[in-house]
């Protein structure tokens, strides 16, 4: 596995961002998507005097890590959780407030490039794209036991996919005939359902309706609500939080906690507005940030990515 094939994205824009934050001795960062640690190892190295505490669902990615990160010793802790588990993670370590969080919410790199998860629609292999392969259903089981509606629902909503309903019926007539079980004949399918015009648009017909079954089977969406408020909650004041998102659906998410962090929850004409109901978050981006063309030409992964950031200024009201 090529190291050069997992280039962070906006690593650079990242660090700069979390950095007035993170300079202080024994500063404590969250990396909530450790995968194979690329933006875990550039924190340690450029804050030599942070902690990191490091979560990952994926067993494989954090043995990979372990031992990239084994060097820094003790002020690397890794642990195998879902990032939504934060707050029960610190609480364990004993760590009540922690000065930076950083989200990287892609697919990580080892599990497009692995054949064997099923992630990725340019090659054939089992429908799994179970992040934690120790629990859960597959994207196999979603595709051949949810009823038709949900699948639509599914597809349209985590994929934001036009021909939800065409691509359904199909996948419903054929798995009567056989059960799905490897990715290649999912893509057959779908380029056979779309329309012409359909096809000539954006990229690989089969990739909005992967996302939606991978956003499905690592119920990542629901995770990320909880998890976001959960982070922002566990900065300090000065703390600082940064997160990397890929699809709409995510960014949406991150810019509605963040937004309502940074607004006023003051009653409307108050002459001063008490300590109470001032906002609790500084933003740290105008909207969301997006990637070099520089970055994409190097990291074509980097390309649909968006960057969000915000700073803890004060408690949360009592």
């Amino acid at each position: 596995m090529s190291q050069s094939r997992h280039v962070p994205v906006m690593l650079q824009r990242c660090l700069d961002l979390l950095a007035p934050a993170l300079e202080r001795p024994g500063a404590v960062v969250v990396d909530c998507t450790l995968g194979l640690g690329g933006h875990s190892e550039a924190l340690l190295t450029r804050f030599p005097e942070a902690r990191l505490i490091a979560l990952d669902r994926d067993k494989e990615a954090l043995r990979l890590s372990g031992e990239r990160l084994a060097p820094f010793g003790e002020r690397a802790t890794l642990v195998h959780a879902v990032y939504d588990e934060l707050p029960e993670v610190l609480d364990r370590l004993r760590v009540p407030r922690v000065r930076g969080v950083l989200f990287d919410l892609g697919v990580s790199s080892m599990q497009l490039d692995e054949a064997g998860r099923g992630f990725a629609y340019a090659q054939d292999a089992p429908l799994d794209m179970r992040m934690d392969q120790t629990t859960g259903i597959s994207a196999a089981e979603v595709l051949n036991t949810y009823p038709p509606g949900d699948l639509v629902r599914i597809l349209r909503a985590y994929g934001e996919e036009k021909q939800a309903k065409r691509i359904v019926s199909a996948i419903v007539r054929e798995r009567e005939k056989e059960p799905f079980d490897n990715s290649a004949r999912l893509v057959e399918l779908i380029r056979d359902a779309l329309p012409q015009a359909a096809k000539r648009t954006g990229g690989n017909p089969a990739k909005r309706t992967f996302q939606a079954l991978r956003i499905e089977v690592n119920g990542e969406l629901s995770v990320l609500e909880r998890a976001i408020p959960a982070a922002v909650k566990a900065l300090d004041v000065g703390g600082r939080v940064a997160v990397l998102s890929y699809h709409s659906l995510e960014d949406r998410l991150v810019k509605q906690v963040f937004a309502a962090g940074a607004a006023s929850t003051a009653p409307p004409g108050l002459p001063v507005v008490p300590e109470r109901y001032q906002p609790r978050l500084k933003l740290l981006t105008r909207g969301a940030e997006l990637p070099t063309e520089e970055e994409i030409a190097e990291n074509r992964r980097a390309a649909p990515a968006r960057l969000r950031g915000a700073e803890r200024i004060r408690e949360d009201a009592e």
